[in-house]
């Protein structure tokens, strides 16, 4: 009798695609006028990445930030938001900007509703939640946000801080995929400052999308994945924080943080 012999085939798995972006800008350029604002913009965005954008006034971080859900176009260039391009049409753009939350330097609170209704009125009209879900989720993010003891005020009975932590729980009210943060706590006081930066935090650590334009270094360097450096428009730095914070490669950095971390 004679034996046969076991043939054992490798095979060799085919290599497995990494995650796509969950928000991909390309070659985005942004004019207003003569002026070129944001120029050449290449950027990725992981799901659960937090990214921070700091760099002088006037370099284009808010365009970058507001462009990303088409709040403003763009002049040339692409943006996607999970694999598809921002809609053009306005029903389209309400769509992709539920999905695309954003919080702005001031409050944009309704001043006729209390705190509660503040929270609640987008996912009742736009999601069309029941109000008991509406209200259950509202109280969640309220505890979050430290302002669940105020749920029956009006905003003008509000700090700056209360109000900017009103502002976050009524847009992740929303369940957004990303939360983008123009310069959140530029104009709050000093004092109150850590009180938003505290909430942002929480929400990031639990794996939040983040795209976050801040002056706030401390806060870019502890909490950020990523950090970009925007100078004349365009990113001239991205890198890890703490290579970026310790060691900057290039002068323009150099000069810049040494300016912001004296103060």
């Amino acid at each position: 009798m004679t034996a046969t012999a076991a043939v054992i085939i490798s095979v060799n798995p085919s290599p497995v695609s990494p995650t796509p972006p969950l928000i991909s800008i390309r070659g985005m350029s942004k004019r207003s006028g003569a002026a070129t604002v944001s120029r050449d913009i290449d950027l990725d965005i992981a799901k659960g990445e937090v990214i921070a954008i700091i760099g002088p006034s006037g370099t284009g971080k808010s365009t970058l930030c507001r462009t990303t859900n088409r709040l403003k176009t763009i002049s040339s260039g692409t943006i996607t938001f999970r694999g598809e391009p921002l809609p053009t049409t306005s029903v389209g753009l309400k769509k992709v900007r539920v999905d695309i939350g954003m919080v702005f330097q001031t409050f944009n609170l309704f001043p006729h509703m209390i705190v509660l209704q503040n929270v609640t009125f987008s996912p009742l009209r736009i999601r069309k939640l029941s109000r008991t879900l509406a209200e259950v989720r509202a109280a969640a993010l309220m505890e979050r946000a430290v302002v669940a003891h105020k749920a029956n005020a009006y905003p003008h009975q509000l700090s700056g801080g209360q109000r900017q932590r009103v502002a976050i729980a009524r847009r992740l009210a929303m369940e957004p995929e990303v939360m983008l943060f123009d310069e959140p706590t530029s104009t709050l006081d000093l004092e109150i400052v850590s009180e938003v930066l505290d909430v942002m935090r929480s929400f990031a650590a639990e794996g939040m999308t983040m795209v976050v334009v801040t002056h706030e270094m401390g806060f870019a360097k502890a909490t950020a994945d990523h950090v970009l450096f925007l100078a004349d428009g365009a990113i001239a730095e991205q890198s890890a924080p703490e290579q970026l914070f310790t060691a900057p490669p290039t002068t323009r950095a150099k000069d810049f943080l040494a300016r912001v971390l004296q103060h």
